[in-house]
């Protein structure tokens, strides 16, 4: 299998796109694309860009995933 994303925009745009499409979390929707594209999340990690990490990030406080003032080692 050809790999299909050349750069970090490719990916991050498809997450947006999937996140338009379907109303899902940014969260979901890393790891939709990751399953449609048969790609592994660690992967698909190393190909976000800073916004969409970012808005995980938030996310991620917002549901009680992440502590208060922490960062994703990415």
């Amino acid at each position: 299998m050809k790999f299909k994303y050349e750069d970090k925009q490719k990916f991050s745009n498809d997450v947006e796109s999937y996140i338009r499409k379907n109303e899902v979390s940014y969260i979901e929707a890393v790891i939709e694309v990751c399953n449609e594209q048969e790609i592994e999340p660690e992967v698909g990690a190393k190909l976000l860009t800073q916004p969409i990490i970012e808005k995980l990030e938030a996310e991620g406080r917002d549901f009680n995933m992440l502590p208060r003032g922490a960062k994703l080692p990415l």
